[in-house]
């Protein structure tokens, strides 16, 4: 009885979302029909869970910088959903995975829904929608975008996120994701990058580098001697609470790649290298920041789970359990010491973008050239076995050129854009602005207002003393 409740509630399903020609002649609910419904629902599901990643962003973020800024680091993540997508039905998803060329896709312009599936051949026998494609490629875009965005925290203006986030939307990171996953030169070759340690994060970190290089370190970050000031953020717990958002979110940004739960239930194997790696990742952060600091660092620890995260995106279905947990580990300890090593280079990234983005999505990349299993590489259908496996330095040598290509690629179309804007429109809000914060001076109310006005009667209240040189 409950099997013939649940066929019945996924042919409704499938009633509504697809053609009624999908149907048997006689109004029987046919397989097909059925597992387009339940495809169809994994996606959707996954999709949301990668959609809901930006309340991630937002409170990882919000509580990572100072309260005068937190209500317009949150607010941009908003921006940031509504740019993409706008832009990503304009132009993304053509770029990024229409037909046309190795470089870029050159049809489908204006996403007209399935009917448009013509336009895009590489998704023409997948078993999904092509609307739900579009939904859940989306979201993928928007976090890549708001990583981009990270590294601009509390300094930049509210416009640039605007024009940037347009250029990169429709430019930038479809065409990393047409050459790896859209019938590209990179996926030509066999890259493994089953959910974007590369095309993701690497290419959201990059940006974000270029962005955080040309915008300068924000005031009272370095003394005159070099030597960093720590500017700690304003609410830990605010940052917890996003770690553990975005952990969960990763859930459907891995095992939702598999697109279906049907067959041998695969997407449960990526689940699980998935949750070992982010474990890995929280553990060998804290021991290490223990070990170096004398005190076990909560930021550091979240940073770590986050690096484990990205470096198993790619990974996750190329490697084993064992490994998962070795990528994990290493990505948390890489990130702590490529953070500290940043700050010391003058470079300052309020999110640690790059050292968790960038970094680990280079050793999530690598990793599978070290790791991928036969088997597993033959499941995905997708590149060779790693070194380690008896591949050769093949599938190595692929991953590695897949790295420097969207590096070079991105840094340069980046410090192009942004430098173009920082000469024509400026990047940067003026000392006076950045001093009240971004939360008065671009939107002209507080995140924290019975707080802040508190803090500024305070303050207003302390008189100079009379031993005083100015």
């Amino acid at each position: 009885m409950k099997k013939k409740w649940l066929y019945g509630m996924l042919a409704a399903i499938g009633a509504f979302a697809f053609p009624v020609s999908a149907f048997a002649a006689e109004g029987e609910v046919t397989t097909a029909v059925l597992e387009l419904g339940l495809n169809s629902l994994f996606v959707f599901v996954a999709a949301m869970l990668v959609f809901f990643m930006q309340a991630g962003f937002a409170l990882l973020e919000a509580g990572t910088v100072r309260m005068k800024n937190a209500g317009h680091v949150a607010g941009k993540t908003v921006l940031t959903l509504g740019i993409t997508v706008i832009v990503w039905w304009a132009l993304g998803f053509a770029f990024a995975f229409g037909d046309g060329n190795s470089f870029l896709g050159t049809t489908g312009f204006l996403f007209g829904g399935d009917s448009a599936i013509g336009s895009f051949s590489v998704f023409s026998e997948i078993g999904v929608p092509l609307n739900l494609m579009f939904l859940f490629q989306m979201a993928f875009a928007a976090v890549s975008l708001a990583i981009a965005c990270g590294g601009m925290a509390e300094r930049a203006k509210l416009s640039v996120y605007i024009v940037f986030g347009v250029l990169f939307v429709g430019l930038i990171y479809p065409i990393v994701a047409h050459w790896v996953w859209g019938g590209g030169w990179l996926g030509a070759l066999g890259m493994q990058d089953y959910a974007g340690s590369t095309v993701v994060h690497l290419t959201g970190a990059t940006a974000a580098l270029v962005a955080t290089i040309l915008l300068k370190p924000r005031l009272g970050k370095y003394n005159k001697d070099g030597k960093p000031n720590s500017i700690p953020g304003h609410n830990q717990v605010l940052t917890v609470l996003g770690v553990i958002i975005l952990w969960i979110g990763w859930f459907g940004f891995n095992p939702g790649s598999a697109l279906t739960p049907l067959g041998d239930g695969f997407f449960g194997y990526v689940l699980t290298t998935t949750n070992l790696a982010a474990a890995a990742g929280a553990v060998a952060a804290l021991l290490i920041s223990w070990a170096v600091m004398g005190k076990s660092d909560i930021p550091s620890m979240l940073n770590g789970v986050l690096a484990a995260l990205v470096a198993i995106t790619g990974a996750c279905a190329f490697v084993d359990a064992w490994a998962s947990i070795v990528i994990g580990a290493v990505a948390g300890v890489l990130t702590f010491f490529t953070a500290r090593w940043f700050e010391r280079a003058g470079i300052d990234d309020p999110i640690y973008a790059f050292s968790v983005h960038g970094i680990a999505g280079i050793w999530g990349a690598v990793s599978t050239g070290l790791f991928a299993t036969p088997e597993l590489a033959e499941t995905t259908g997708v590149g060779t076995a790693g070194l380690l496996y008896g591949g050769g330095f093949g599938q190595l040598g692929v991953q590695l050129l897949g790295v420097i290509g969207t590096f070079a690629f991105v840094l340069a179309v980046s410090f192009i854009i942004l430098g173009g804007m920082k000469v024509l429109m400026g990047l940067r809000v003026t000392e006076e602005e950045e001093m009240m914060g971004l939360d008065i001076s671009e939107h002209g109310t507080y995140g924290y207002p019975e707080q802040m006005s508190l803090l500024q009667q305070e303050t207003s209240s302390v008189k100079p003393s009379a031993n005083h040189v100015s």
